[in-house]
């Protein structure tokens, strides 16, 4: 066989050898997107990482829920109280594990599909304490600044107003701030955990 090949050499020439290069690179040089992919998470890792997000006294009773690919809420356990406690995705920027009364699920809800302001009429608690990337305290619909991580927290969801709560503006790393002020979704942050 070999012989064969090397008497072709100089007839075949360039073609032969491009040839057998795309036939490598074919076999070798394209990984397929099975190699490249991440592996799946087990429901366990999932739930693991959404009850971290929360104080034991919530996630005892939470329901742990993730986003499905098709935009809707697939149930990962069920709970007995009214919060929901989600994954998120480690890798994304504002995607952190959480967990969230049905008052917060309406108001992040609301969020994600940029409604000019939140439909709720009270205040809705949200627990962050397993930490959070961010892009901005300021605006809310930020994608392009580079991501703040924050460490753990806990925010109640309701349009805080910083004259007349006397509360900062900015970020800080203890105490307490209004994020997003002067915008319809302004809430209160809290650092650390409750």
């Amino acid at each position: 066989m070999l012989s064969k090949i090397f008497k072709c050499m100089p007839r075949c020439g360039a073609a032969f050898f491009a040839g057998t290069f795309l036939l490598f690179l074919l076999n070798y040089g394209f990984p397929s997107a099975a190699q490249n992919a991440k592996p799946e998470e087990s429901q366990a890792e999932k739930i693991k990482r959404a009850l971290s997000a929360g104080p034991a006294s919530i996630t005892d009773g939470a329901t742990v829920a993730e986003i499905d690919s098709d935009g809707g809420m697939r149930i990962l356990r069920q709970g007995t109280n009214d919060f929901t406690c989600m994954p998120g995705d480690p890798d994304g920027i504002g995607r952190p594990a959480m967990c969230a009364d049905k008052v917060a699920m309406q108001w992040n809800s609301d969020f994600e599909h940029h409604k000019a302001k939140p439909s709720t009429t009270v205040p809705g608690i949200e627990y962050m304490l397993a930490g959070a990337t961010q892009r901005s305290d300021t605006d809310p619909f930020d994608k392009t600044s580079p991501p703040i991580a924050i460490g753990p927290h806990w925010m109640i969801l309701w349009p805080f107003d910083p004259r007349t709560t006397g509360l900062p503006t900015t970020h800080k790393p203890t105490g307490a701030y209004i994020m997003w002020a002067g915008s319809p979704y302004a809430h209160l942050h809290i650092m650390g955990k409750p």
